[in-house]
Parts: C-alpha cells; structure tokens; sequence
C-alpha cells in the first residue's frame, strides 16, 4: 500500500472542497483532494442548475396558457413534450458539471487522489486498499444525500430522490412528493405545470423555509391554489399496487381517497455524509447525528486539526455557504494552529417557487418577542405587480425595537430573489431602516413595494 505525506488532505471535491483545496494552497501549504464519486458538485449534477432548467421549462408552459389577462390569446393547447424537456434539462445539467469538471481538471495529477477516504487516527486516512495519507491537517468536505425515512420503504422501486428526477428521459404521469420544503415545491411546481399529476404531502404545517406565521399561511394559500399541497397531511397507508405506488390518505375535503402514482419523491431532508468515514477512531466529538462538534466561525472541530466545511456540518445546505466555509477550513488547515474566524456573510436563502419565496438575516422564529416591529406589504395591490399580473405575495420585514436596525426578512411574492439581495446587502452593512428609505427607488417597479414595507416599519418605530 502506497503512503503520501501531504500538509492538508480534503476530503470530497465539491463546492467546499475545492474551496479548501485552493485556500489551503494559496496559504502555501501542500493539498491533497480525495474524491471516491464522479466529479461535480451537487448543485451542478443533482441540485440548483437542473432543477432551474425544470422549473423553466415549467414557467415557459405556465406562461403560455395564462396570457388572456393581456389580451393575448394562445390558440389551441399547450403541447408539453415530456422528452424534449427532460433532453434538455439532461443536456445543459452536463454542460454545467462539464464546467466543474474541467476546472478540476486543472489541479495538477499529484494533488488528485480517487478513492473513498477513512479515518485511522486524527490525521491519518486510508483511502480505499490503495493509500495511506499521513496528513498533518484534514478537511471533511463530504457533502449530503437526500434522507429515506424507513416507512417510505414500503414503495420499493417507486420510491425515488431529486437526484433521480434529472435522469430521466421522459416525464411521469404521475408523482407524489413527500416534503413541501425547498425541493418539494420547486419540483412538485414545475412538474404539476408540465402537466404531471402531482400531490405535495407534509407534516407540521411547514412551506418551505418560512417561519412568519402571516407569510406562511398566505404561501400556503396562494400555491395550493395552483397544484395539490397540504402540508399537514394525513397518509393512511402506503406501498406498491400493480406495480404503482398507492396512498390512502385524508384529502384536503376531509374524504378518505386512494390514488396510485408512478413514483413517490421524497424530499424529506438530506442527511450530512459522515458514516463510512471511521470518526470513530477519531478523538472527535460527536453530535446525535454523528456530525462532528465544530466552532462555526473557524469550522474547526474541537481544538484539534480537523476542519468541516459545506453540507457535511448541517448547517446551511447552501452553495455560497459551502464555498465560504470551505475557503475557512483550507485557510485554517493551511495556518494551524494559527486559527481565525472566515467571512460569513448575511443569511440570504431564496424557493424558485412561484411566487417565489425569501429569506434574509434573521427569521421571525429567531426575534425575541417584543423586540422588534413588523412592517407589511401585500403584493395585491402593488403598481408594477397588477401591471405584470403577479400581483400575489406578501413581505415582511422586521426592525428593531431599540435602534430602528433592519433584522431580517421573510417574503412569498414577485421578484424574492432580488429584494432578497437588496435586503442582505441592507443588512450586512447594519442599516436602520431610515437609512434604506433614504436609498433611491425608481418608479414603477416592484421595489416600490420593499419601500412600502419599510415606511410601516418606520411608522411603528416612531410610534414606540
């Protein structure tokens, strides 16, 4: 069995590992990268780009049968052709992982190491039957996979994950999907546009991210008036019929109904790839889930020379967040035991839904009651959105009670990814909300809307 010595070993070569590797290398360390699977990143194969390219095909069917408001009308049915959609999605899916894949083929050969990595010691690593590593510090960046909880067994080959969906060469009939997250609506959104017979199922009441309880309960209402969603289902029994998928559940008229399906995606979480790695036979920490402890500014777990970055910690399943924490650990790994806190940035967290959804900085269920003020604006009557005719959503924004600071955001409405990048950018540099009033709004536009918001916000602070 070969044996490197290397400075700083990473494991995985993902959006955060690769961040590492390059921090760790410009700190003038030596880098090894470790990767058992293909290359490319979840968002490239399994993630952000191909679920874009659904739900744009989705949107531009949408589009097309909903013009009679303008006085535009489109003739005939819209033809949704299963396959040209799914070739496509499949074609640019691989053009972005190409890009991925080509940067990764600039690390030279020697810094490349394929095989699946394991733990001897703190800071030893067999990698397959092939090498041993002795590195003097390590980087887990190891990533996620979607979480399969064990009644959804009774499904056996109907059962599937987002990663499934992108392969496909054709769209299904049918779907059900189990989890109004993220993942759930997006996909369960745009398959239902497509013309797919989809039933979004949850359980607690969750939509997506959202904590407000006013801005939850108004995304529920506006998106279950476009496909089947209840979030707090009532799933009688489940398993496989003539080869079908079959749910008994209580539908949303409060009937008993069965209905069988071509699959059941299940977007149910995803779940941190620590097992396999052999932490037991490190001195590290573990939590429940057998994460290891970590400081979440410096990603070092404990004090020792081990760091974890990206998806692999369960913190924020975000790209940017993978690609700052990775750029921490390498730079860290690199500087050891020389530590010191990364960049991290405004939380900003954006549902391709439609309307869309936002978050920025800190959610409604982390204010401390009392502390703070809400101000509102309903999308419904907003200039620009009846002139575009999406005039549904509402935002809320959330200042300070003591010194008028904007705090956060949580919004379903037109145009939440780029309100949602005003707003983190207000709030990485502290502003009152006075200060953002002060900042030009052009007229007509849907930030008009953000202005209207805020003005209720300022007023509620005079007031107090």
């Amino acid at each position: 069995m070969k044996t490197v010595h290397i400075d700083v070993a990473v494991i995985g070569a993902g959006t955060a590992g690769l961040a590492a590797y390059r921090a760790a290398k410009a700190g003038g360390a030596s880098a090894l990268i470790i990767e058992g699977g293909p290359y490319g990143t979840t968002c490239a194969r399994v993630g952000c780009m191909p679920s874009k390219l659904l739900i744009a095909a989705a949107e531009a069917a949408h589009h097309a049968g909903h013009t009679d408001m303008f006085g535009v009308h489109v003739d005939g049915d819209i033809r949704v052709d299963g396959r040209e959609v799914m070739a496509r999605v499949r074609g640019e899916r691989d053009r972005f992982v190409g890009f991925v894949v080509r940067g990764v083929d600039g690390i030279p050969a020697e810094d490349k190491l394929a095989g699946y990595a394991r733990f001897v010691d703190n800071t030893t690593l067999q990698v397959d039957n092939h090498t041993i590593v002795q590195a003097r510090r390590v980087v887990i960046a190891t990533g996620s996979s979607p979480s399969l909880p064990a009644p959804f067994t009774a499904f056996g080959d109907r059962l599937i994950v987002n990663d499934d969906v992108f392969d496909w060469e054709t769209l299904p009939e049918s779907v059900a999907v189990f989890g109004p997250g993220v993942i759930g609506l997006e996909l369960g959104q745009a398959l239902s546009r497509l013309g797919v017979r989809v039933r979004v199922f949850g359980v607690g009441g969750g939509v997506g991210p959202l904590s407000d309880p006013a801005v939850k309960a108004y995304a529920r209402e506006a998106l279950s008036a476009q496909f089947y969603l209840d979030p707090e289902a009532k799933v009688l029994e489940m398993g496989v019929v003539d080869g079908r998928a079959a749910i008994r559940f209580v539908a949303l008229d409060g009937e008993e109904t069965a209905e069988s399906f071509d699959y059941v995606l299940a977007a149910t979480g995803r779940t941190p790839n620590v097992r396999g790695l052999g932490l037991e036979n490190t001195s590290l920490k573990l939590d429940a889930r057998g994460v290891p402890l970590f400081n979440a500014k410096t990603m070092q777990c404990g004090d020792s020379p081990v760091f974890i970055a990206g998806d692999a910690n369960n913190i924020l399943p975000l790209l940017h967040e993978a690609a700052d924490e990775g750029k921490t650990a390498g730079a860290n790994a690199a500087a050891y035991p020389d530590v010191g806190a990364g960049l991290r940035r405004s939380g900003i967290a954006v549902v391709f839904s439609d309307p869309q959804m936002m978050m920025v900085g800190s959610r409604f269920a982390d204010l401390a009651d009392g502390e703070f003020v809400i101000g509102a604006v309903s999308f419904e009557d907003q200039g620009r959105s009846r002139v575009m005719g999406v005039n549904t959503g509402l935002l809320h924004v959330y200042a300070d009670k003591a010194d008028g600071r904007f705090l956060g955001a949580e919004m379903i409405g037109p145009r939440a990814e780029n309100l949602a990048h005003l707003l983190a950018w207000s709030h990485q540099q502290r502003l009152t909300v006075e200060q953002m009033l002060d900042m030009p709004f052009y007229h007509p536009v849907i930030e008009e809307g953000l202005r209207t918001a805020l003005r209720d916000a300022a007023a509620k602070l005079a007031r107090d």
